[in-house]
């Protein structure tokens, strides 16, 4: 290819910007004039290979890369090398020794520094800072010990927050549920109708198919409106207690390792370390004896059990986001036990929490009082069930 002129009738020719090279666009190896940067290979028409210019061209890149490397010119620049003396297609063997290298170098010192600067941002952001004021405030009210002051903000936080939208969550699932028996005669009734009409207009099966799905979805979006139960709203907890839950995790651990961002820095930081209990007497180190961080897995999978032997049939998406939860909680052990204690501990706290709301929400008295509709899955000894189903299920595993 090289010294002779290529013909290409189904590609105009493009000419590098480095010298008068041209270019076919089919040919992804790259050679980079600029270190660090990577271009199409070029086929060159008339090109020099003497050895001489390829070593001075090579001595003159890496000489102009170093100098942009210590001068802290970005390494991704054009404009040192725009004007190339030579018409010369660096080898593969050079971008792979040189260009490769200061690439993955630097880029790699770009993204640890980004990482840093992104997370730093996140905790001096306004949200962790008003976890923060919280946490504080309401030690120095209630003058309880760090440890019990973490417990307490869980409750009250999980209580007034969490609770009632948790209320709204089972209101729109037992809503959903009692539109299903609906939803089935209609998806009989219209499978029908469009059996016979496609029959008379000729369709095909997929044809018929798509006017199903299509109408189908259109009935199912008029129940949900008519009722006003569109399953999305179910979601709204999760979209509120998962940013909760990482605000007060990042104030916790900006409050254990004393980068406090307003305060008394240097006395809370203090109090930390002597705020703990029992085997985590420093809430500033993570607890080495793993009970909380094994606690924490207990409970979340405890809690996922609790979601997967309610008397309704799972749909597929909802195995697999539960599978995924359990692995989840599984994992969550061992990064419990990098963390401080205080955020282990709060993760303990917000789990027992989330525990008791679940198994209060069964108990067909509130249920009553909170206007919530009685389902066909509904029991009237949900605590005898639920533990008479975990037996069971413990003892098929076995």
């Amino acid at each position: 290819m090289v010294g002779q002129r290529v013909k290409v009738s189904l590609f105009p020719r493009m000419f590098c910007k480095y010298g008068g090279m041209v270019a076919l666009p089919r040919c992804n190896v790259c050679h980079p004039y600029a270190l660090g940067f990577i271009l199409q290979r070029h086929t060159l028409w008339k090109a020099s290979t003497s050895s001489a210019v390829f070593t001075a061209r090579t001595e003159q890149i890496v000489t102009r890369g170093k100098e942009q490397l210590v001068s802290g010119t970005p390494i991704l620049s054009f404009k040192a090398f725009r004007k190339s003396p030579t018409r010369l297609c660096t080898p593969v063997s050079w971008q792979r020794k040189t260009g490769m290298l200061a690439y993955f170098s630097t880029a790699s010192v770009s993204d640890n520094s980004s990482r840093l600067g992104w997370y730093e941002s996140f905790a001096d952001s306004a949200p962790v800072h008003m976890a923060e004021n919280m946490l504080t405030s309401l030690q120095e009210v209630s003058g309880l010990p760090w440890w019990a002051n973490i417990i307490c903000a869980t409750v009250a936080l999980r209580t007034a927050i969490t609770l009632p939208l948790a209320i709204y969550q089972m209101y729109i699932i037992a809503k959903v549920e009692n539109l299903q028996p609906e939803i089935e005669n209609l998806v009989k009734q219209l499978q029908f109708e469009v059996s016979v009409y496609g029959k008379q207009k000729g369709w095909s099966e997929r044809v018929a198919r798509f006017h199903f799905r299509k109408n189908l979805k259109r009935i199912i979006s008029g129940l949900y409106v008519r009722d006003n139960c569109h399953p999305f709203k179910a979601s709204l907890l999760m979209w509120i207690q998962i940013p909760m839950w990482v605000f007060m995790s990042v104030a916790l651990r900006n409050l254990s390792v004393g980068t406090l961002h307003s305060g008394d820095v240097y006395a809370v930081y203090t109090q930390m370390v002597a705020g703990g209990a029992l085997w985590f007497p420093d809430l500033t180190l993570p607890d080495s004896t793993w009970i909380l961080p094994i606690s924490l897995g207990l409970l979340n999978l405890l809690i996922v059990e609790i979601f997967a032997l309610r008397n309704v049939e799972l749909s597929r998406f909802q195995k697999y986001v539960t599978n995924c939860i359990r692995v989840f909680s599984v994992l969550m052990i061992p990064i419990a036990a990098t963390v401080p204690s205080s955020v282990a501990l709060y993760w303990v706290s917000s789990s027992c929490v989330g525990l008791g709301h679940n198994l209060l929400l069964r108990s067909p008295t509130l249920r009553h009082i909170c206007r919530i509709p009685r389902t066909k899955s509904d029991s009237d000894t949900p605590y005898k069930d639920i533990a008479r189903a975990l037996l069971v299920k413990c003892s098929f595993q076995r």
